[in-house]
C-alpha cells in the first residue's frame, strides 16, 4: 500500500540533505538541463511541495510572483516511501498547481539542483486558473515513468499538517550545504 504519510521503509529513507547533495552535485552539473535563454526571467510550474511558500522563501530567499495554474494532460501520484510526488503525461488527466513567474537563472538553478536526476526539467502549456490564459512554463517531470513506486494521489493539505516543519528544516540543511560547496548555480 502507498502511504506517503506513514513511515517510510527503511530501504527508501532518504539520505541527510549534505550527503544527497555530494552525490548529486558534481554529476548533476555535468549534464545539466537544457540551458534557458540566460537573461530571460522563467516561469515553473509547481504542483507539489514547492506549492508551499515557505520552502520557495528558503530556497530562493524571497517568493516570487504566482498565479494557480492547471497542466493538462498529466497525473500527480504519491510516491512509496516519499513526502513529495511525481507527475507524469497521462492523457485526459489533470494537476492542479501554481505557476511561479520572473525567476532568475540563478533561481532556476536552484530549483534543479533541489529537483536532483529524479526528475526531468520539461516545457510545458498551462492554463492559469483565474484567466484561462495559456502559457509556458517549465515544469518537473518524474523521470522514470515505468517507477512502480508511483501510487495513488498526493494530497497538498495532508503534507502541510503532517510533514511540513520536517520538511523546511530539510529544505534550510540543503540551501546551507548548497551554500557551502564549491559549485554553485550559475549567477
Amino acid at each position: 500500500m502507498c502511504s506517503p504519510s506513514g513511515p517510510p521503509a527503511s530501504s527508501t529513507l532518504p539520505l541527510p540533505p549534505a550527503v544527497r547533495l555530494r552525490q548529486l552535485l558534481l554529476p548533476h552539473m555535468a549534464s545539466p538541463p537544457p540551458a534557458p535563454a540566460a537573461g530571460r526571467p522563467h516561469s515553473v510550474f509547481v504542483y507539489g511541495t514547492l506549492m508551499a511558500e515557505e520552502v520557495v522563501r528558503v530556497l530562493l530567499g524571497r517568493t516570487p510572483p504566482s498565479s494557480p495554474a492547471t497542466l493538462p494532460d498529466h497525473q500527480r501520484f504519491s510516491i512509496k516511501g516519499r513526502v513529495y510526488p511525481a507527475i507524469l503525461p497521462v492523457q485526459g488527466k489533470h494537476v492542479n498547481g501554481k505557476v511561479f513567474k520572473d525567476l532568475t537563472d540563478r533561481e532556476l538553478d536552484v530549483f534543479d539542483i533541489f529537483e536532483d536526476e529524479e526528475y526531468v526539467r520539461k516545457t510545458v502549456e498551462v492554463s492559469l486558473t483565474d484567466s484561462s490564459e495559456k502559457l509556458l512554463a517549465y515544469a518537473y517531470i518524474w523521470a522514470n515513468a515505468s517507477d512502480p513506486d508511483l501510487c495513488g494521489e498526493w494530497d497538498f493539505q495532508e503534507w502541510r499538517k503532517v510533514h511540513l516543519k520536517d520538511y523546511l528544516e530539510m529544505t534550510q540543511e540543503f540551501m546551507d550545504e548548497l551554500e557551502q560547496s564549491e559549485v554553485k548555480p550559475h549567477t
